[in-house]
């Protein structure tokens, strides 16, 4: 017995967690210390992995989302509704939340300094070998409307104007791909990370930018934590789970989201942690790659922050009444902008006017300083994900769910 029990722990091994950590140390060092061609061979491997994950993810949303939205059976179309509804509501608070929080403490240390020393920090070129361009079948967005229209169609019209063949077609190709997950992607992802930092350190956009704008990234990511300790604490309350069991379940993600800077690329973990939250199987793989499409309550804190940040530096207009429509529009256009690290603000590049930004140099201050925590943003935006997706598992099983049983019953 004892025998057993030691190799059933040998082949358990070391956890996500353990080896997302380690990854990220190691690729520092590689950045640091280690000579160029190390670092770019460790970026070749990282870049090939990612082309290989940005194809399978259209495919996951695309398998999961469906499955998700088909299993529901009833109540669809409220369920993708009142998902939408939390995402949208908590990027806006989000947002003027961050607004309210930079515009009291930023005006203390922004100042025009500022800007001579991001334009100073290094900025090496380096890039991998080669890399094997492998083109999605289909983009995130296309993928996200295929998942929506398949799956609320199978959803209202199995067992009543169609069979059963498409729904167990989809089912298959889930399993596939929920194979693939567990035995390339997930295995994969710690030197996919490795390289990831190995890249930012080499290039000095680790040490270099932070280290100039450190009290607005203190700030910002402290508002990340707040955000999510809020979030999660009220997603408890409304659930009856509890919120610290829950944060401690989501760490593999958020890891996961900092060393990935993706939110699509992170969903196989997050899926994982809403699991370990006691989330529905039908709910958690229809909220969480929805979500990571269009809850972006993170990129809102940070773009705020920068934003607001910025127009101190160069004594523009910051009111409150300046930033909300940009806050409200960006909320929306944001859902364009997962699967690639750095995406959030290239999305929002085209909407800066509106605050007034349309100088080239200012928003390249504003993209070097977005770029320099992307991940982090992302890790809340993928963390945030999960208590949205207890609150729609509560809401479905209270309102829905219970309504179907109701009408069987009479």
């Amino acid at each position: 017995m004892e025998e057993s029990s030691k190799s059933k722990k040998k082949k358990k091994g070391l956890g996500l967690v353990p080896r997302l950590i380690i990854a990220i140390i190691i690729g520092i060092l590689v950045g640091m210390y280690c000579p160029s061609f190390v670092t770019s061979t460790l970026i070749t491997v990282s870049d090939l992995f990612r082309e290989f994950l940005m194809f399978i993810i259209p495919l996951m949303i695309v398998a999961f989302v469906t499955m998700g939205i088909a299993d529901l059976s009833q109540g669809a179309g409220k369920l993708l509704a009142f998902t939408a509804a939390i995402s949208y509501a908590s990027t806006l608070l989000a947002g003027s939340a961050a607004y309210g929080v930079a515009s009291k403490f930023f005006p203390s240390f922004v100042n025009e300094e500022v800007v001579a020393k991001v334009a100073s920090a290094s900025d090496k070129a380096i890039s991998g070998y080669f890399t094997l361009t492998i083109t999605p079948l289909l983009e995130t967005t296309s993928a996200v409307v295929l998942a929506f229209v398949l799956g609320v169609c199978i959803s209202a019209m199995r067992g009543k104007e169609i069979g059963d063949t498409l729904y167990n077609v989809i089912k298959d190709f889930s399993e596939i791909i929920t194979k693939v997950l567990g035995r390339v992607i997930i295995p994969i992802l710690p030197l996919y990370i490795c390289g990831t930092f190995a890249k930012m350190t080499y290039q000095g956009t680790t040490f270099a930018i932070m280290s100039v704008l450190w009290k607005v990234f203190v700030v910002v990511i402290i508002l990340h934590l707040l955000y999510l300790i809020v979030a999660f604490t009220f997603a408890g309350l409304m659930t009856k789970r509890n919120p610290i069991t829950m944060l401690k379940n989501q760490i593999p993600g958020y890891l996961t989201a900092i060393g990935t800077q993706s939110s699509a690329a992170t969903i196989p973990v997050n899926i994982k942690c809403a699991e370990s939250n006691g989330i529905s199987e039908e709910i958690r793989n229809f909220v969480v790659p929805l979500c990571a499409n269009i809850h972006m309550a993170g990129s809102m804190i940070t773009i705020t922050c920068c934003v607001t940040a910025t127009l101190l530096i160069y004594g523009m207009p910051h009111g409150f009444l300046t930033l909300f429509p940009f806050i409200c529009v960006l909320g929306i256009a944001l859902v364009a902008s997962p699967g690639a690290p750095g995406g959030s603000i290239f999305t929002a590049t085209p909407f800066f006017p509106m605050v007034g930004i349309i100088s080239g140099d200012i928003v390249s201050l504003l993209q070097a300083m977005y770029i320099a925590q992307d991940s982090f943003g992302t890790a809340c935006n993928v963390s945030g994900d999960n208590a949205i997706s207890a609150l729609v598992d509560m809401f479905y099983h209270k309102y829905i769910k219970k309504d179907k049983i109701d009408k069987k019953t009479t």
